[in-house]
């Protein structure tokens, strides 16, 4: 046991045929353009509208509970920088059955995003291009539809050249995605009306309650999510120790900037005239709902710059489709390795792409194309399935911190004692904002995951040990989120039995019950050590398939 320490510090997951051909720059890149894509186009005026003046107090507190799930993540990235990590570090702390489950909503997420870029892209040409989106049910037309094919097709194609290349078209992409913002927040600040502030009912004109629910309904969390991405690439970083926990840490500061000083020129640059019945009013405005900030600087006289923003609504939501196109490639290969789904998925290329997993992300990608015709439909659905994507995170950095503390750490999360369970209770609160409606659909998506990846581990004989012990509390979260929700304020279908704050307290106090009891039922020492050595490199079963 003398030597046992040692073992832990040199023992790390390895990823094969993957290149390790992005820098810092790139990977902090990769976070920020995936965090600024359609979210800045239609975050502040939804949550304008939504919420009023106290919008600026809901990207705050998102902003905060971003930063602290994107520092858990980033200690995670740095201790083991592999590939569709988010769909991984689970699989290490608690073993295949809740890896299972939050291996899934890592995919899930992630194939959806790019149809929701793709839905943003539609309703903001539909200015120019009248048949690509209805205004009058507020959905992508068929043409649309066919559009936003091709859309999917390129972003596959761009990510079949090698991660080098890729990595210099998501640098130009990039640059041009941070100026735009920044631009209009200068430009946009000349047209600056401080009455705005406090009018039509105060700061909270619709109360405490809409506030907080607007965090997710309205795009807020939406916007901030892309963080991990640096993460999901973590196979392909160059020095990952150093650059992963710098790289994530730097790009959710700089948005987190950036989205709270739109919020405040968007509402400083409102006219007395777009607030004639209230804030209620931004919702019904047509000339909003095709293009938010580009409507506002035209009608401020800056038709010059409403035309900068048109084309970067294509550009910005294209990057970001671009970016989750290859991250969803690299989760799924994530998935192979951990022997979740077939061989193909890990399957990898000359130029270190995993090709297989690049077209089925494509192919999925398509089938959200038809459920959610709209942006605003979808992105309540894809904010939970991220939050509880990232309530994995600060379970399994727990788990690690009990089990393999000599595990070498190049950043290390200060008071994580008690930084990760706020982290695991800010995630829950998330979820249960986004209400009833939002939570029961996850709810059943899990289900058809679990069916989906159990049927194929039945047949695969090198599936990893399937861990009850480790997993028997996840059910118990899953169910009782659910009926909090349900009795709760956030809805549709909820019954409004429990009190707004009371329900705060509950969600609070379930989920630190929940983290304590997957802290001490985590995997033993061993078995940790056994499921990172499966992967610490060599050969893998899904890469033998091929030959």
């Amino acid at each position: 046991m003398a030597t046992e320490p040692a073992v832990v510090a040199t023992t790390r997951p390895g990823d094969v045929g993957l290149k390790r051909e992005m820098g810092l720059i790139g990977a902090c890149w990769a976070s920020v353009t995936s965090i600024i894509g359609s979210g800045w186009l239609f975050g502040s005026w939804k949550a304008s509208y939504s919420t009023g003046t106290s919008a600026l107090l809901a990207w705050g507190i998102a902003g905060v509970m971003i930063i602290i799930l994107a520092l858990v993540h980033a200690e995670l990235g740095g201790m083991y920088p592999v590939s569709g990590g988010t769909a991984r570090f689970p699989h290490f702390a608690f073993g295949s059955v809740a890896g299972t489950g939050f291996g899934f909503m890592s995919y899930l997420q992630a194939v959806t995003v790019t149809p929701i870029e793709c839905f943003a892209v539609m309703q903001y040409l539909a200015y120019y291009w009248h048949g690509l989106f209805d205004t009058t049910n507020g959905e992508v037309t068929g043409l649309g539809f066919g559009i936003s094919i091709i859309l999917m097709a390129i972003f596959t194609a761009v990510n079949f050249l090698a991660m080098r290349l890729f990595n210099r078209v998501n640098l130009v992409l990039t640059w041009w995605k941070v100026i735009i913002p920044v631009a209009a927040i200068i430009i946009l600040f000349t047209q600056f009306h401080a009455a705005t502030f406090n009018s039509h009912g105060g700061f909270m004109p619709y109360g405490t309650k809409a506030m907080f629910a607007a965090i997710p309904s309205a795009g807020i969390v939406f916007a901030y999510l892309g963080f991990e991405q640096a993460d999901q690439l973590a196979g392909e970083v160059r020095n990952p120790q150093r650059n992963l926990p710098r790289a994530i840490i730097i790009a959710i500061l700089l948005c987190t900037a950036i989205y709270l000083l739109l919020q405040v020129v968007f509402l400083g640059a409102l006219r007395p005239g777009d607030l004639t019945h209230g804030w209620a009013a931004l919702k019904t405005n047509p000339g909003f709902e095709l293009g938010p900030l580009a409507f506002l600087a035209g009608a401020v006289g800056l038709g010059w710059f409403a035309i900068i923003l048109r084309i970067d609504a294509f550009i910005s939501p294209s990057g970001t489709g671009l970016v989750y196109q290859t991250s969803t490639s690299r989760i799924s290969y994530g998935l192979a390795r951990n022997r979740y789904v077939p061989g193909p998925f890990g399957w990898v290329d000359k130029n270190g792409v995993p090709w297989f997993s690049l077209i089925m992300a494509f192919v999925l990608g398509l089938l959200f194309l038809l459920p959610f015709p709209s942006w605003s439909t979808l992105v309540g659905f894809i904010t939970s399935a991220s939050v509880l994507m990232y309530a994995g995170a600060p379970l399994a950095l727990g788990a690690f911190r009990r089990k393999l503390p000599e595990a070498s750490r190049p950043y290390r999360l200060p008071g994580a004692t008690w930084l990760s369970p706020f982290a695991f209770i800010i995630a829950s609160l998330i979820i249960d904002w986004s209400g009833f409606e939002i939570v029961w659909k996850l709810g059943i998506a899990l289900v058809i995951g679990y069916v989906l990846i159990g049927v194929w581990m039945i047949y695969d004989k090198d599936r990893p040990p399937l861990d009850w012990k480790s997993a028997i509390w996840l059910p118990v979260y899953l169910i009782g989120m659910g009926i909090i929700s349900w009795q709760g304020q956030f809805g549709p279908d909820n019954t409004g039995r429990i009190d707004f704050w009371l329900e705060m307290g509950i969600v609070a106090a379930f989920s630190l019950g929940i983290y304590i009891w997957a802290y001490f039922t985590c995997l033993p020492r061993e078995e940790m050590l056994n499921l990172i050595s499966r992967q610490s490199g060599g050969e893998d079963p899904a890469q033998a398939e091929t030959a």
